[in-house]
């Protein structure tokens, strides 16, 4: 068989068993989901998307709120209920578009929970990557099964959650920008506004390193792409902008704890909030020192531990936020786990082991032992508190070592050597 024949035919059994897998995850997904109501976060933008294809009624209405909450609850939300409203930008209905075309819900969800599978995967994949971290057979098999097990992966995957798609996009933008992609870089981080309470903040590292670094080819096709997606939007619902704000205000009212303050406010009342702006205010002055370095540096694993730092230290600058999106934090907990093994080797693996096996172990054993249920279970507050905390304290703990790789650090020792006379 000639190679290019030979190469066809791998391409062709590749798709086929491409094609099985996502078969047989959709049909696991769909028992899964036909037994469990619920992907609540799905349903949201499910309904707002078909309400607007095939009706013509904003997904910001009161008529769709309404829609939602029926399917979900059997009935208009309660006061103190989840009211399930639309609070993302219009153009995300770009991503919804395809689900929304099956009417059957369970379908749909299926196939979004099957999606959702996949981009943890990639995003395991590019976080790798971005780490240049190559575990070996033990570390990497329980890896994939953290990357999809994990609390922060398998809450969002059961909810429905477009935040596994929004870390995809960020941790996508910094691959390319790697690369020299700046253009796939600037729609990738755009894409990523469709959530944007959960990356405003590296929405302005990235602006702000592409400034001080002169990439205006990246941030050309940002800007580029946000204005055809809100333009597109604009099409559809022409005051689309400002039904998005009013409902992004009132998201904090119907919502659990998403800022420091409120949630040590339920534990401590008299000073929890005061509290919790204290360290909002020390990790924004961090964020701020941390980007200042990182663009003076021009190395890429400066830029890569301060875009880590940034999405650890960005749930906990005061922006609405909840742990259902720590997922997007992935390659900050990759990164600690590469300088491990890269500064530790054999005690590195180990390390690296044990810190997946606390982190699974230990957010699941919390989250069921604090957990309270009402329709479906609501998290405890104390969940905001445990990854972003880990990952801060390892980030600086790694710091050094991860912004002056090896071989830098052993010249600068032989340097210092005397020389032989």
């Amino acid at each position: 068989m000639n190679p290019q024949r030979k190469l066809l035919v791998r391409w062709i059994l590749a798709i086929v068993l491409g094609l099985i897998l996502f078969g047989i995850l959709t049909w696991s997904n769909f028992q899964y989901a036909s037994n469990n109501p619920g992907g609540n976060d799905f349903l949201v933008h499910w309904v707002g998307t078909r309400t607007l294809l095939t009706e013509g009624i904003s997904p910001y209405s009161d008529e769709t709120a309404i829609r939602i909450q029926t399917l979900a609850y059997g009935r208009p939300a309660l006061p103190g209920e989840h009211e399930l409203r639309v609070a993302y930008p219009l153009y995300s209905i770009l991503i919804f578009l395809p689900f929304a075309l099956f009417k059957d819900y369970i379908l749909a969800r299926a196939l979004w929970m099957t999606t959702l599978e996949l981009a943890l995967v990639l995003l395991s994949i590019v976080s790798l990557r971005l780490a240049d971290w190559k575990p070996r057979l033990l570390n990497f098999a329980f890896f994939l099964v953290f990357t999809i097990f994990w609390y922060h992966a398998l809450r969002p995957l059961i909810n429905g959650n477009a935040v596994i798609l929004i870390a995809l996009f960020v941790a996508g933008t910094l691959l390319a920008i790697r690369s020299g992609g700046d253009e796939l870089a600037g729609v990738l981080l755009a894409f990523s506004t469709i959530k944007p309470q959960v990356v405003l903040i590296v929405v302005v590292f990235f602006l702000y390193w592409g400034f001080r670094q002169r990439r205006w080819k990246f941030i050309g096709w940002f800007f580029g792409t946000l204005v055809l997606l809100s333009a597109s939007a604009a099409l559809l619902v022409p005051d689309w902008i400002w039904q998005n704000f009013v409902e992004v205000v009132r998201y904090p009212g119907y919502n659990p704890p998403g800022t420091p303050g409120t949630a040590l406010a339920t534990w401590l009342p008299g000073i929890g909030q005061r509290v919790g702006w204290a360290i909002t205010g020390s990790v924004i002055l961090l964020l701020l020192v941390e980007w200042y370095l990182s663009t003076r540096s021009g190395e890429f694993r400066h830029l890569l531990w301060a875009f880590c730092f940034t999405l650890a230290a960005a749930q906990w600058v005061g922006i609405q936020t909840d742990p259902g999106n720590y997922i997007v934090t992935m390659p900050a907990l990759v990164l600690i786990f590469a300088v491990f093994e890269e500064r530790w080797r054999s005690a590195g693996r180990w390390m690296v082991l044990g810190s997946m096996v606390l982190l699974f172990i230990g957010l699941w054993v919390l989250f069921l032992q604090t957990v309270s249920y009402v329709d479906q279970p609501v998290q405890n507050p104390i969940m905001f508190f445990p990854l972003p905390a880990f990952e801060l304290l390892m980030l600086y703990w790694v710091r050094w070592w991860t912004i002056r790789p090896p071989t830098v650090w052993f010249d600068t020792i032989l340097s210092k050597e005397p020389t032989s006379r």
